[in-house]
């Protein structure tokens, strides 16, 4: 998973002198050490407190920690936000860790809950996608868009409708809202088509097999959501028993296909608005991913990566706000390109219809309320157990430099207090321009670390 961050951009004379005076402080070294130590966070948590720990044994005190003598009293921690328009340091971490978690159930990772030997269970990359609401601009793989024009890549009127008059902005931001629904639907049919498929009641493929899966929410330039999944089907037990042999690759595919056709949610009337039906869209795509490089792009590795790029974006990759929106007024203010803006207005406008769908608390992300990137209980190891892993880590390398005896020990004694207060977040604007600078500077040796490995592997191994 390769990223490279933009340099950030020169500050203007405002900030500049807040940026002076930042560096100008006799606590600067400190400071500088607090935001590198959470990777450049745009708006860190301030915290207020200490720690003690002690011998019970014999009260004796073996280290104290206060924020008093640390750079304005406080502690500075990562904010830990997934989304890169927000934080793109934490960001930068969220997607390493879902890389991890992706690919721990592709080729097996023991620490991480998945053997090896997932590589011989039959794994697909599904695309699920939402139906046609009007035509849109596009660039087709042979010939023009259906406006005559052949648009150049990345130009602002793909994904925008033909004629936004005729456009079914509605049917958008319901299928939107919808959509967790349409995928949680989409798995129970999928356990049932591959019984079906097996020749098998629901009870006994149940007992003979399990499916899982790690799937991620893409927004489509359009505004559209849909769904990048990895699924596998194993045995019984999960990662660590093998599929029975009736279990192969193409049951799987055909039960896919099938159960995302059975899939409907059903929108009723009301006000004046008609009852709909809401399905998946026909493009559907599903193809086996390569344990082993065969010149195949579907590789585990390629996998992996793109479910990492898109776990950190959401809606504001269409042109729209990564914030909740008060009322139409605020559309304007925001410069919200005219397609967002009628999608969000959508939402604002079906509220009072629907008001349990809670469309205008998330007009922002146009109706989508879901979870952006999620898993099956077996598929692999969980977010949270890998940030505990890296907690653990960086706990044992403090303990070490303090000199202080391991709490896990069987004959561990040790005792620590600690008692913390939040005290803010976020940077003056002097302190935002170098927080990005530090990011950028170690994702940029971050980036050059990772593209000298493989130079660096060849030499190593043609070393006598």
């Amino acid at each position: 998973m390769t990223t490279h961050s933009a340099t950030p951009a020169g500050p203007d004379p405002a900030t500049l002198a807040d940026a002076l005076r930042v560096a100008g402080q006799p606590d600067f070294d400190r400071w500088h050490d607090q935001i590198r130590r959470t990777g450049g966070c745009a708006d860190p948590i301030r915290l207020t407190g200490g720690t003690k720990t002690l011998d019970p044994a014999t009260k004796t005190v073996l280290h104290t920690y206060t924020t008093d003598h640390e750079p304005g009293g406080v502690l500075r921690i990562a904010c830990g936000n997934r989304r890169a328009s927000r934080c793109p340091a934490c960001a930068w971490t969220y997607a390493g860790d879902t890389y991890h978690l992706i690919r721990a159930g592709l080729v097996g990772d023991p620490a991480k809950g998945t053997p090896p030997t997932v590589r011989d269970h039959p794994r697909v990359f599904a695309t699920l996608t939402p139906p046609s609401f009007g035509p849109v601009h596009n660039r087709p793989a042979a010939g023009r868009c259906r406006c005559g024009t052949h648009h150049r890549e990345n130009a602002p009127e793909l994904g925008t409708p033909l004629n936004p008059a005729t456009y079914d902005y509605a049917g958008a931001v319901l299928w939107n809202n919808h959509a967790s629904d349409l995928w949680r639907y989409f798995t129970i049919y999928l356990r049932r088509e591959i019984a079906r498929l097996a020749g098998l009641t629901q009870k006994a493929a149940r007992e003979q097999s399990r499916v899982s899966f790690g799937k991620v929410a893409e927004y489509q330039k359009r505004g559209g959501i849909h769904f990048h999944a990895v699924i596998r089907l194993d045995g019984p037990d999960g990662p660590d028993s093998p599929p029975p042999a009736w279990a192969t690759l193409d049951l799987l595919t055909a039960a896919i296909r099938a159960a995302a056709d059975r899939v409907a949610v059903h929108v009723p009337a009301a006000d004046n608005l008609p009852a709909r039906k809401l399905r998946w869209g026909t493009q559907l795509d599903v193809r086996p991913i390569r344990a082993f490089g065969d010149g195949s792009q579907i590789t585990e590795q390629a996998v992996a990566s793109y479910v990492a790029k898109y776990a950190t974006k959401a809606a504001e990759t269409t042109g729209t706000v990564d914030r909740r929106i008060g009322n139409k007024e605020a559309l304007t203010l925001l410069g919200v390109p005219d397609h967002p803006r009628r999608l969000i207005e959508a939402c604002l406008d079906l509220h009072a219809a629907y008001p349990d769908r809670k469309l205008r608390d998330w007009a922002h992300m146009l109706g989508f309320r879901g979870h952006f990137s999620s898993k099956s209980r077996r598929y692999s190891t969980t977010l949270g157990a890998l940030r505990q892993v890296r907690a653990d880590y960086r706990a044992t390398q403090q303990r070490q430099a303090l000199g202080l005896p391991d709490p896990d020990a069987p004959d561990a004694t040790t005792l620590t207090l600690a008692h913390w207060t939040y005290a803010g977040h976020g940077h003056t604007p002097g302190e935002s321009w170098l927080a990005a600078t530090i990011h950028h500077d170690l994702q940029a040796s971050r980036d050059t670390a990772r593209e000298e490995l493989p130079a660096r592997l060849a030499l190593e191994g043609a070393a006598p």
